[in-house]
């Protein structure tokens, strides 16, 4: 069940295409066993990606990117911008890689690696996640306070949570790291929330 949290996954390799339509427009993602949402973009990170601001300028990193759905729709609303997209699973690396590629996406680069730590020293103007909340609340907390610190001040993250697995609970927290946050969107049990990162030296 978890195994999409590995660095590399044990099941062998199955690849498939799924079709999706996001922010009007469609799409075609490679996807492959051992990744999260093989089977088709999943309803949390659909809701995510229509509710999230991107402006054209915007460097926006995408945290546990997966295959790459919410990275590479950033990417095409982002286009004077750059977007950074970072998995610890090698094999949604590369998936995520392809799919840039066969987008036709230039403004995309794409990490293998925990947390922030391939783009450690870089801001961004956008964080936005699909947490892993079967990883553990620890591995949550952990991610929240590393967007955080990736954020420009006045920076804003975006993050999803299915309601029935903690997102009150979670969104709390998310309020004590922010300066602001609020819940944006709801609907097929999931919840979206924006926060906003404060001045310099604000908690």
């Amino acid at each position: 069940m978890t195994q999409y949290f590995a660095q590399q996954p044990a099941v062998p390799s199955r690849r498939r295409e799924v079709d999706a339509r996001l922010r009007g427009r469609s799409w075609t993602f490679l996807t492959d066993a051992g990744v999260f949402a093989r089977e088709g973009v999943d309803p949390g990170t659909r809701l995510l990606i229509e509710a999230m601001r991107i402006d054209a300028g915007d460097r926006v990193l995408d945290l546990g990117c997966g295959y790459g759905p919410i990275g590479l729709v950033a990417a095409t609303l982002a286009l004077r911008g750059q977007v950074v997209m970072v998995d610890v699973n090698e094999r949604a690396v590369v998936l995520a890689r392809e799919n840039a590629a066969r987008a036709g996406l230039d403004n995309v680069e794409v990490f293998q690696g925990d947390g922030t730590a391939p783009v450690r020293g870089r801001t961004f103007d956008v964080v936005a996640m699909n947490p892993p909340i079967r990883s553990g609340r620890d591995a949550v907390r952990r991610l929240l306070r590393e967007s955080r610190e990736a954020l420009r001040p006045g920076g804003r993250f975006y993050l999803v949570v299915r309601t029935a697995q903690g997102a009150k609970t979670l969104a709390k927290e998310v309020e004590g790291m922010f300066a602001q946050a609020r819940e944006i969107a709801r609907g097929g049990g999931y919840r979206v929330y924006e926060a906003m990162k404060g001045p310099p030296g604000d908690v």
